[in-house]
């Protein structure tokens, strides 16, 4: 018997990422395929690149996405700019930067981390510090850590880097178009995404940005990298003027990114800050009225992934189940040492909205045995 069409559940994805898709980047995804060596597809990357700067806020001419998810956009900053060798640089403080930690080890780097416990971000002073004593040629942190819901502000890292001629590295992944990034005020030197989370695209694309700094580190560099399909002197070739040939780029997750840096772009960047805040706080809201907490200090909150801690002794597992089979709503739990503490729950790009909000509340009230979370968010939304 053959197959039937595949129709997945209706699920709303309040998760780490994927967020909820918009229905005109749905609608892009379903235009005809063009070539990727088409003039008319060279447009498509120019519109994606002038976009991408106005949500990283920068004026970079090499802002490009590369082909996978976020963790190529990181494997990508890595294996361009650490070699054996390199002195690197890790803030630690989640999974994440472990993550770096790994990638670099792999180069064959020197590696030095400021380790902090999972949910804490570091002061300016400490960032100072530790540069100032490593010396190191690349300084790498994690401006939105998925895995605890923490904010790092990236001021004194990059102006601690830039005072001992080290690049620094910021992974955006969780934060580009949900929360201010603002690569060339903070003077970041290679800045990274996924087009999952607050862009609200699928995942397949990794958004890239490299200062003129970087870049010319990039294109004087005498050595191979060691990854041929992340190598972006090559890449760079494909999306600038000569268009080389590199790779056969996915055409349609092109369409579906340049719509929605689109409607980010029609929204503006204020107003899309503004909503994601709201809605944000209209959920902590919530979290509290029910006599929970949140994982992270009130200061350092990402407005995009929030961790609200569970009650002693419940399960997250028969939770999230439960929130899953009963209300069609995904969220995720923590892992590592926040394993069994706390739920990950987006709302980030289109999954940013009042009703999910409201609805998610009224679910864990159910859930939780708990009462009075979508009365204080209600107030939220009504000041």
């Amino acid at each position: 018997m053959p197959l039937e069409v595949y129709q997945p559940p209706h699920r709303i994805l309040l998760g780490p990422g994927p967020s909820m898709v918009d229905p005109r980047v749905y609608q892009a995804m379903a235009s005809p395929l063009v070539g990727h060596t088409d003039p008319a597809f060279f447009e498509v990357l120019s519109d994606t690149s002038e976009l991408l700067r106005y949500v990283f806020g920068t004026r970079n001419e090499f802002t490009i996405a590369v082909p996978g998810t976020g963790s190529a956009g990181m494997e990508a900053a890595v294996v361009n700019f650490v070699e054996q060798g390199t002195k690197v640089a890790v803030f630690a403080n989640g999974f994440f930067s472990d993550r770096f930690t790994e990638m670099c080890r792999r180069q064959g780097a020197s590696i030095a981390r400021l380790e902090k416990p999972w949910g804490e971000v570091y002061s300016d002073e400490e960032a100072e510090s530790f540069i100032a004593k490593e010396s190191p040629d690349v300084v790498m942190f994690v401006h939105a850590e998925t895995s605890t819901g923490a904010l790092q502000s990236p001021a004194a890292i990059a102006r601690a880097a830039r005072a001992c001629g080290a690049l620094v590295v910021a992974d955006c992944v969780t934060s580009l178009g949900g929360m201010p990034v603002e690569v060339d005020r903070h003077g970041i030197d290679i800045a990274y995404s996924g087009t999952q989370k607050c862009l609200s695209a699928p995942p397949g694309l990794a958004p890239i940005t490299l200062s003129a700094k970087a870049l010319a580190e990039l294109r004087g560099r005498e050595s191979s990298c060691v990854s041929w399909y992340l190598d972006l002197k090559l890449i760079d070739e494909y999306w600038g003027k000569s268009h080389r040939y590199h790779h056969t780029t996915p055409i349609t997750m092109f369409y579906a990114v340049r719509e929605a840096l689109r409607l980010c772009r029609q929204e503006t960047l204020e107003i899309r800050f503004a909503r994601h805040r709201l809605n944000h706080l209209a959920f902590v809201a919530g979290i509290e009225a029910m006599g929970l907490s949140m994982h992270v200090r009130p200061e350092h909150r990402l407005w995009t992934l929030n961790t609200p801690r569970l009650p002693a002794g419940c399960d997250d597992g028969a939770v999230r189940k439960r929130l899953l089979e009963e209300f069609g709503i995904e969220v995720l739990g923590g892992f590592g040492p926040l394993a069994g503490e706390i739920l990950r729950v987006g709302l980030m790009g289109a999954s940013s909205q009042r009703s999910y909000v409201l609805l998610l509340l009224s679910a864990l009230e159910t859930c939780l045995g708990r009462d009075g979370a979508v009365r204080a968010a209600e107030s939220v939304y009504c000041h």
